[in-house]
């Protein structure tokens, strides 16, 4: 494998055709971190910031191809996942991702959009439990997608914590359990590497430029570990930025609206 000039990251998501979320988001965050982006789209979605008015699967021997072909060329220094949609796209992705041996590898594990339209089917949670939590440096749910994978009430800080080593447990080197979606005027975000606990505080932001955050930070930690950061850096660099480019979201649409995904990024 040749070294790469640059550093390369690949997206394994669904398209967004809002520009919010999904590989879209993933690609501007990538150049924002100085990280060349990649992709193998998984699904075609219609959305825009009021919601998903339809999702179409990519067929699976397409989506394997993509990501063949990134991988024979362009040696990605980190691969992520976002948007899966079937338990059959789950484990063609695990058997990509396992049988290339590409790390590091962030899993988002996409469930439920900002709108609340379900972007997961039921069957594939325990597909995506059993074949990628144990192939994920790092795995990036929210509290909802934190207590549909683990079973766990997550509710504060003690809870945030159980379900993150719970996540470890389940094979993954790292869980960052993310509270954006909570209440309260406070944000906690708990990162477990496998031996201690690493927590983030600020106030909560009062928007509704929130479509896209998870796909963004778990591109952000993905371009921050192809860089070369260790991991609590390059988590914390991801929160830097999602903060950034929340404060300065451009206001477009008239649901939940875009982050600023030219923010100024951390390092």
């Amino acid at each position: 494998m040749t070294e790469n000039p640059r550093p390369v990251a690949l997206t394994i998501a669904g398209s967004d055709s809002g520009g919010g979320a999904g590989i879209q988001a993933d690609i501007k965050t990538f150049h924002a971190f100085g990280v060349f982006g990649t992709s193998a789209v998984t699904a075609v979605t219609a959305q825009n910031t009021l919601g998903v008015s339809s999702v179409h699967p990519v067929p699976l021997e397409t989506v394997r191809a993509q990501i063949e072909s990134v991988v024979s060329d362009l040696h990605p220094d980190c691969v992520k996942s976002g948007m899966l949609a079937t338990r059959r796209l789950v484990e063609t992705v695990a058997d990509a991702v396992g049988s290339a041996g590409l790390r590091p590898y962030v899993l988002d594990p996409v469930m439920v959009a900002t709108s609340g339209d379900r972007l997961l089917e039921p069957a594939a949670v325990t597909s995506m439990a059993a074949r990628l939590i144990p192939l994920a440096s790092l795995v990036t749910p929210n509290l909802e997608e934190a207590r549909i994978l683990t079973g766990l009430p997550v509710e504060d800080d003690e809870g945030m914590g159980s379900a993150a080593r719970q996540l470890v447990e389940m094979g993954a080197d790292a869980a960052l359990v993310k509270g954006g979606h909570g209440t309260g005027a406070e944000v906690v975000d708990l990162l477990f590497d496998g031996r201690r606990e690493h927590l983030w505080r600020r106030s909560r932001i009062e928007t509704r430029s929130t479509h896209g955050t998870g796909c963004t930070l778990s591109a952000a930690c993905a371009a921050g570990l192809a860089r070369g950061a260790e991991l609590a850096r390059a988590v914390d660099a991801a929160l830097q930025f999602v903060e950034r480019a929340i404060r300065s979201a451009p206001g477009l649409g008239g649901g939940h609206g875009p982050l600023n995904h030219f923010a100024e990024k951390p390092f």
